[in-house]
């Protein structure tokens, strides 16, 4: 059977009837959490148990873990964490290994209560004039150390049994306004583009799975925001050389121009592999994964070979670890 081409959420903390009836009828690649239905760790084993059954198979649920102010899982049953952007800064030559550590950790956390994904690393690079909804989340502003960072966070999801989410492609470092509310605009040559904002998402382009930005790049398309370019999305097919699962940012965004359903046929269209749907009442959720329809054959083609990436997680000592990254840091572990 194929997969419905969308990643879903629910409404609260245990999914309703009519939530479980939607999902089994639409069979949704996968699922998203966010703060609203996460209290206990065995009330997220058992809405994530309840997602899987609803569609008959072990679906893929992803989260928001980054650090900082991006975290949906937070204290005091969970670790909270300074934002990226700090950490790398107060770690200087070591900030690669506090990375790693910090996402193996969370990797850990999220296993344990049955979320086998992560949508990290964010490798959008900071310059002066990256919005502050973005910049601290970032981790650097040389491509390749930013790519190295990636790689980082990337391996320490992965050995902890968690898929990382490469973000957002091909890049959101230049955005000046916060895409959530407004569509940035990028004025960058191509040349200037492939030598700095691209790179690091060339350079891990080899990761399961990948999310989309929601900008306009002038220098390919001067009309259409990156998710829903053809263009765009061939430079990254081929320029950046992603070949891996597309996921679309949130298509409820409001840098997106037109009603949702006409972002997610647009975004399909322009080869997205997977529509990210969120915040929205049922009817809206159901009118979306209708457009969006079940997979195209290429794309359940990299959906099957990103969760045959999934893996049992490597044996370690998570406290040894715990104790290795607050030595790292000075003590300050936690934001």
């Amino acid at each position: 059977m194929r997969f419905g081409a969308t990643i879903l959420d629910a409404d609260g903390l245990r999914l309703t009837v009519e939530e479980k009836a939607f999902f089994r009828e639409m069979n949704p690649f996968g699922f998203i959490l966010f703060a609203r239905n996460i209290d206990t760790p065995d009330q997220v084993r058992a809405i994530c148990d309840e997602m899987r059954e609803a569609v008959g198979h072990h679906a893929v649920i992803t989260i928001d873990q980054e650090g900082g102010r991006v975290q949906r899982l937070r204290g005091p049953i969970w670790r909270d964490w300074l934002p990226p952007l700090d950490l790398v800064a107060m770690t200087g030559e070591d900030a690669a290994e506090a990375l790693y550590l910090m996402y193996r950790i969370i990797a850990d956390e999220l296993h344990a209560i049955g979320v086998d994904s992560n949508c990290a690393p964010m490798v959008d690079l900071a310059t002066a004039e990256t919005h502050d909804f973005l910049r601290n989340r970032c981790y650097g502003t040389d491509p390749q150390r930013v790519a190295d960072l990636g790689r980082a966070v990337a391996d320490g999801l992965l050995n902890g049994g968690v898929l990382p989410v490469l973000k957002h492609i091909p890049g959101h470092g230049r955005a000046t306004l916060d895409s959530h509310n407004d569509l940035p605009r990028v004025t960058a040559s191509p040349a200037e583009l492939l030598r700095t904002d691209f790179a690091p998402f060339r350079a891990l382009n080899d990761l399961p799975m990948g999310m989309t930005a929601h900008l306009i790049f002038e220098a390919y398309d001067k009309a259409v925001p990156a998710t829903c370019s053809p263009e765009v999305m061939q430079v990254i097919r081929d320029e950046i050389g992603f070949d891996n699962l597309i996921m679309t940012d949130d298509v409820s965004m409001k840098a997106l121009q037109g009603t949702h359903v006409e972002s997610t046929r647009a975004a399909i269209a322009a080869g997205c592999d997977v529509i990210l749907y969120c915040n929205q009442p049922l009817a809206d959720r159901r009118a979306v994964a209708e457009a969006a329809g079940e997979m195209t054959e290429a794309a359940q083609t990299r959906a099957e070979r990103a969760l045959a990436q999934r893996r049992t997680p490597d044996d370690v000592d998570i406290p040894a670890l715990t104790a290795k990254l607050d030595a790292l840091t000075g003590g300050a572990l936690h934001g």
